[in-house]
């Protein structure tokens, strides 16, 4: 997937393209049930996304269930509250740092 995207490559081991941040579904999830016009704004929903997961420290898995599974109850919880946290200042940060449509533009 990440590897082999819009490139054919022969050398790339079978099942690397499975692999991903495990963080990425949760913070998609997260993003769109704490914020409607994520819904809406392709482009608020991929700045916010990016923000947010630079705030977290890479997870790369091949199976989510296999991670979920392995987790204990308390870590899977850890996980959960910094997605939450990472994504409500991520969605602070953009919203900080948006121009309003009307407003004048700068020379600078």
């Amino acid at each position: 997937m990440w590897l082999t995207a819009g490139r054919e490559n022969q050398d790339t081991p079978a099942g690397i393209d499975t692999a991903h941040n495990y963080y990425e579904r949760l913070v998609m999830d997260e993003i769109i049930h704490s914020n409607p016009r994520a819904r809406e704004d392709r482009d608020f929903f991929a700045d916010v996304s990016c923000v947010a997961l630079n705030r977290l420290p890479p997870r790369y898995i091949r199976y989510d269930v296999d991670t979920t599974f392995f987790l204990s109850p308390v870590e899977l919880q850890e996980i959960h509250d910094k997605v939450k946290l990472a994504v409500s200042s991520a969605i602070d940060y953009v919203l900080s740092r948006e121009v309003p449509i009307n407003a004048p533009k700068s020379d600078h």
